[in-house]
């Protein structure tokens, strides 16, 4: 099918928007809950919400942070602050009071549009005052108290701005204006700002849908969080730019995720690999009618290839895509095309997009040829501005080349296929040998009864590291921990085998779906005799 793609010349998002309103018309744009709006409504309401900040007194480059679970006002307040110039910083939701003033401190932050009560907590309250006094402004979607604006009185004060007045704001907007302010995850420290630009994000975006097959009518249900860029810009910027529907989720539970693909005829999927995870190891997967799933995008995280394989034959997707990315690049890198081999989705994450280059480098600048495994960097447009006032961060990841370094161990295979073998960070050396947990995670995930595993190093005194493994069974499978290990030395060389071996019933997981191996460390650390381990000495590495 032929898509009409809104906005060719990849200008700005509001552009791109109202471009969206005039091809799709009335065609429906989300769905939440008993909220139906069309392209046309949605542009309308991104409009009104745009005459609403400038009644606020909000000026162009001011940043609003977005503090909400995935709903239609989330999207139509940010599609509102990207049309007036104004820079957006999405919020975690797990973030508690003391993290978002943080956030509102480092991010100049003047304005909030906040969730009122979610998860047994009204989020303002969790606020201090000197936070509060920061902020010109708290604008709560679903219910408030004193000292806040309710959404409907902050949406009724645009009314005395004219048509005119919010059109002039939004052709202020330029290209290369910054349209938001990602903060990364900070496993590795402090959350670092992601400065990016309209037409760079626009752009990207445009490159990932064609290459995995968004198509208009589409209906995507959108499992990671808005404040992620793979929830925000592979989910709800994607589907206005393609026409598709846009079917918000908020919370993550495999059993409601197989009943909205059976109840609301769900074709698309994207989302980290613990959301198919899940949805595999339910017990009751095969009750739930699942033959409305066309596409399934998976990426960020090493993906198994026995994961993408049981996408296919058990959940029922006709197709599966796999891909890398990273905040630092708009959450974009590389990517399968839907029309790859089952062998290249499974075992790769695909090539790079068009005018943008990712190669491997060796710790001494070299760029390496094919099939030699070192650290996987970027140049091209998907690169970040840069870290916001952090010049510093920002020369130690981009270097003088224009490399945007990720921190990533990898190599392209002949087919020019990118094959990401782990994080530099999580690289442990047992006996002399660099061991990469990624690697062994898909090699022990063939197991028949491994349903979902992490590996990490923990200290041991004679190789320096060993490996330990959380392994989560399948449903209705059992294994043992000297069977898994056993089956490891078979099978895998004998320095990269597990030395110990827990059960759970889950493993960690981010906000984004990323397994906490932060968590499975501490956990380590504090005890290796808990219940389901099993302790073994492997010989001396071979």
């Amino acid at each position: 099918m032929n898509t009409p793609r809104p906005d060719n010349q990849f200008t700005t998002i509001p552009r791109m928007v109202e471009r969206a309103a005039e091809a799709f018309g009335s065609a429906i744009a989300v769905e939440d809950g008993e909220t139906r709006l069309s392209f046309r409504d949605l542009d309308e309401a991104r409009r009104a919400t745009a005459k609403a900040l400038i009644a606020a007194g909000v000026q162009n480059g001011d940043r609003i942070m977005i503090w909400a679970p995935n709903h239609w006002k989330w999207l139509v307040a940010a599609l509102g602050i990207v049309s007036v110039g104004a820079v957006l910083i999405p919020a975690s939701t797990r973030f508690k009071g003391a993290e978002i003033g943080d956030l509102i401190r480092r991010g100049d932050a003047t304005m909030l549009f906040s969730a009122g009560e979610f998860l047994g907590r009204y989020y303002p309250d969790q606020l201090d005052g000197q936070a509060r006094t920061l902020l010109r402004d708290i604008v709560v979607f679903d219910g408030t108290r004193d000292g806040e604006t309710s959404w409907a009185r902050f949406q009724s004060a645009g009314r005395t701005v004219t048509d005119e007045q919010q059109a002039e704001r939004q052709a202020a907007v330029g290209p290369d204006d910054l349209c938001d302010l990602l903060f990364t995850s900070g496993t590795t420290g402090y959350p670092k700002g992601v400065r990016y630009a309209h037409r760079q994000c626009l752009r990207v975006i445009d490159a990932w849908a064609t290459r995995v097959g968004i198509v208009r009518g589409d209906r995507m249900l959108v499992i990671p969080p808005f404040f992620h860029a793979f929830g925000y810009r592979s989910g709800a910027l994607v589907s206005v730019m393609r026409g598709a529907v846009l079917i918000p989720h908020q919370t993550y539970d495999p059993e409601e995720i197989l009943r909205r693909v059976e109840r609301d005829a769900i074709s698309v999927i994207a989302g980290p690999p613990a959301i198919f995870h899940g949805m595999l190891q339910h017990p009751d997967m095969a009750d739930f009618d699942r033959s409305s799933l066309r596409l399934g995008v998976t990426g960020g995280a090493v993906v198994p290839s026995t994961l993408i394989r049981r996408m296919r034959s058990e959940l029922g997707f006709q197709g599966v895509v796999n891909g890398y990315g990273l905040t630092e690049c708009g959450g974009y890198g590389t990517m399968c095309s839907a029309d790859d081999d089952d062998e290249t989705i499974a075992n790769t994450a695909g090539r790079p997009f068009p005018d943008t280059e990712v190669r491997i480098m060796n710790e001494d600048g070299v760029l390496l040829a094919d099939g030699e495994r070192g650290e996987v960097v970027v140049r091209g447009y998907l690169a970040m501005k840069g870290y916001d006032k952090d010049p510093e961060a920002t020369a130690r990841t981009i270097d003088k080349a224009g490399w945007l370094h990720t921190g990533d161990v990898g190599y392209f295979d002949t087919d020019g296929n990118l094959r990401i073998e782990d994080r530099l960070k999580d690289m442990y050396i047992c006996g002399g040998f660099n061991c990469y947990p990624a690697e062994i995670e898909r090699l022990m995930s063939a197991h028949p009864a491994v349903g979902q595993i992490a590996v990490i190093g923990v200290p041991d005194a004679r190789m320096g590291e060993v490996g330990k493994a959380f392994v989560v069974l399948r449903p209705g499978a059992s294994a043992t921990a000297d069977e898994l290990i056993d089956w490891a030395r078979s099978n895998i060389a004998n320095f990269k085998v597990p030395r110990s071996i827990e059960f759970r019933d889950a493993l960690p997981t981010s906000p984004q779906g990323k397994v906490l191996k932060t968590a499975l460390r501490e956990a380590a650390a504090f005890s290796s005799s808990a219940y389901g381990i099993s302790e073994r000495f492997p010989r001396q590495p071979d």
